[in-house]
This record gives C-alpha cells, structure tokens and sequence, in this order.
C-alpha cells in the first residue's frame, strides 16, 4: 500500500478570532482532492482549536502545536495529552525547530514528548531538521538521524507517526532547500529507519518536507520519491493553502 500524501498547516503564533473564522472559510469551500488521496491537517493556537475543530469541514483534521511531556498537574502555562484527547484533537506537533531552538527543547525531551503523546492515543507530526551551520559544516545527516534516533528510542509503534524534516535554514527565510536536497534527506532517512527500526516502518512511515513551502514550488517538491507530503507555515495562512493540498494529484499520477 502507498504512503498516504499528508499536507500539514502550521499557523503558529497567529491569528484573531475573525482571522481563524476567514481562514477556516477559505478551506472549506477549496476544492481539493479526496480523502482517499490526501490527508490534511491544520494546527491553529490552542485557543483557537475549539472554535477550529467546531467549524473546519469534516475531511480535515485538526492539530495542536505541542503538549505536555507528562499527565498535567502543576505546570504552569503546559497544556497536557489528555486535554487535547478531551477536546477530541486527534494530532500534534511535537520537536518543531522554533522550540528546539528558542525554548531550548532537547532530542531526548522531544523523544519523551513524542512516547507520551502517543501512549494518550494522539498521532504526531514529529519535527527533525538542520540549521545553517550544520549544514554547511556537513553534518546534516547526523543530525538529524540523532533527532530521529531520540524518538526511535522511545517508540516502539511507529503506525501514528509522520516525520517532518524542516532544515532551519529554510524555514520562513523564503529559501527552501532543492527538490533534489528533500529528496536526498528523505532518502536518507528512510534508510535510517530501514536499518534501525525495520523495513516495514521505512516503507511506510510518512516523511513530510517543512521550509518555505508555497504554491510555486509544491508540485516539484511533491514529485520526489521521498517525499510524502509537506508542513506548511505562512503559506497555510493564505488560499494557495489549497494549491498546496493539490499538489498531492501529482502522487497520485505517478
């Protein structure tokens, strides 16, 4: 069976009530390929999430930007697994670089997140990624198998995980790495986990590209082998969010 194209929307810290309401219509009257092809997931500010999940069609799904890495309890400002269980979100994101980065989110706290958010039955979108200077001094690759190998230390059940490989240097920078450069990262981590969990996880487990995504580069991007699929940032604000979702057609006609 082919890995399911899977197109993520990260809206980060943005939004007003009537911003997320103007949005939401704009998705639900966009014309986009069937369930059967594509899965779409959008992730609004947890205080957007109920007026989100209560008002976005029934075809896509809603996520939230990150949880708690254990039961809730005296955590100030965290917001636990079992709240967004309660509240019916079915997906968060866990590792994305702007916390690994400015909240000094470790490869094995990300690791712990990711085991307990799935332990609570959440699927989760997990964030791997490079920064310019591990990229310029070679390292890429170690990088983020260190990243993956955090996670994969902990999981044993690989079936509600997508991967998002999001190189830093790309992020919301207007430069995106090279269809040819996803392609060899995703390549290579899949290989990764075809050595180190098993052949049935590397077939299967989806391996989405983060980084300045937009409606000009998404089909060339979406035609890499390895490439299943996409997390949208500031583009998943906008109606080329739909485009975006298209470009799963180009998998499909492979």
């Amino acid at each position: 069976m082919g890995r399911k194209f899977f197109v993520g929307g990260n809206w980060k810290c943005n939004g007003t009530n009537e911003e997320v309401k103007k949005i939401i219509s704009t998705l639900n009257a966009g014309d986009v390929p069937s369930q059967d092809v594509v899965e779409v997931v959008v992730s609004p500010p947890f205080v957007f999430l109920p007026l989100t999940k209560g008002s976005l069609r029934p075809d896509f799904h809603v996520a939230a930007q990150n949880c708690w890495v254990k039961k809730g309890g005296a955590y100030t400002g965290e917001i636990s697994a079992e709240m967004l269980v309660n509240l019916d979100i079915p997906w968060v994101i866990l590792g994305h670089s702007e916390r690994r980065l400015i909240l000094g989110e470790s490869n094995e706290f990300v690791g712990d997140k990711v085991a307990y958010a799935l332990s609570r039955g959440l699927k989760v979108i997990a964030c791997v990624g490079e920064t310019l200077e591990q990229r310029e001094s070679g390292s890429t690759l170690e990088v983020v198998a260190a990243q993956t190998k955090a996670i994969a230390d902990r999981v044993s059940d690989w079936t509600n995980v997508v991967v998002a490989y999001e190189p830093v240097w790309a992020i919301g920078t207007g430069k995106v790495a090279t269809p040819a450069q996803a392609q060899e990262v995703h390549a290579e981590l899949r290989k990764w986990l075809h050595a180190n969990i098993s052949p049935e996880v590397a077939a299967s487990t989806r391996i989405i590209y983060g980084g300045s995504v937009n409606g000009a580069n998404c089909k060339e991007l979406a035609a890499q082998p390895d490439v299943d699929g996409f997390l949208v940032g500031g583009a998943s604000l906008k109606p080329e969010f739909i485009d975006i979702i298209k470009s799963a057609e180009v998998k499909k006609s492979a």
